[in-house]
């Protein structure tokens, strides 16, 4: 199945859970991870290559999950000028409309979470907000401009032939095109003066981050601090009286708190209470 997004371009999605259970939009990629040289290189960064697969079949035994990688879309179709809060919703509203959902839940991690806030504050169809690895408030909007505009700055400079050793962030290589890396240039730049503190979120809402989600970032990336674990702590009482469940992971980093064994056993029950399943 697929959806028309607001460039023009298809993207493949998967319908996944029990036919009639609430619907939950999901953005990974559903498919099992092949094993080869790259998910030893993504483990070994602390990724988890199998995370959208974990995740569609954790959320699937209650849901029906609506899966696509919408990641993979940008890096194979890249909206370098029209990547925007606004397209950003357009398109998964679109990827809702084509799996025939009228209402549905959310989640997100990292700037995929920081898509569902936008989503929340642009439709009404949403009816529970799952987002992890990006504070509601305060987000670091500004440091995550300083960040994709010095990676865009970088990309397309031929790469070290010097092995980086797996965690030294700072020596990372910019393996993506212009392209590829403008169009995140473009998000933050129409996210730069956005006020989270205004935000009108109506549908239940829960946030999920690890309390050393942290990032001092180096020379490179113009020393740019990315709070997150930091941001949410400092607000928790504020994001609780704005409705929010809050849930810190303790000492987890970003890369961390992503995995599906941490995310499933806080968003799941919590979708189902909130979704009465």
């Amino acid at each position: 199945m697929a959806a028309i997004l607001h460039d023009g371009t298809s993207i493949d999605f998967e319908v996944h859970g029990p036919a009639g259970a609430p619907a939950l939009l999901l953005p990974v990629d559903p498919a099992p991870a092949v094993e080869g040289p790259a998910t030893d290189q993504l483990r070994a960064w602390g990724a988890d290559p199998a995370l959208g697969h974990s995740l569609t079949k954790g959320f699937g035994e209650h849901f029906r999950v609506v899966a696509f990688d919408y990641e993979a879309q940008l890096q194979a179709y890249p909206k370098p000028t029209t990547l925007t809060p606004d397209n950003l919703a357009a398109d998964f509203l679109a990827i809702a409309d084509a799996a025939g959902v009228q209402t549905f839940a959310y989640y997100g991690y990292s700037w995929l979470g920081l898509a569902g806030l936008q989503l929340a504050i642009r439709t009404d169809r949403l009816t529970a907000l799952v987002m992890g690895g990006f504070p509601p408030l305060d987000g670091p909007y500004e440091a995550m401009l300083q960040v994709t505009e010095a990676t865009h700055e970088m990309a397309g400079i031929p790469a070290s032939e010097t092995p980086v050793e797996p965690g030294d962030w700072d020596s990372t290589e910019v393996a993506m095109s212009k392209e590829q890396t403008q169009q995140f240039v473009t998000l933050y730049q129409n996210l730069r003066y956005f006020d989270d503190h205004t935000a009108d979120v109506r549908c239940p809402r829960l946030c999920i981050v690890g309390s050393s989600d942290n990032i001092q970032y180096g020379d490179r990336w113009r020393n740019a601090y990315v709070s997150i674990g930091g941001a949410v702590e400092r607000n928790r009482s504020r994001l609780q009286e704005l409705g929010w469940a809050v849930h810190l992971l303790p000492g987890l980093d970003h890369m961390q708190a992503m995995h599906a064994d941490k995310i499933l056993p806080v968003a799941e029950p919590w979708l189902r209470e909130q979704l009465g399943v």
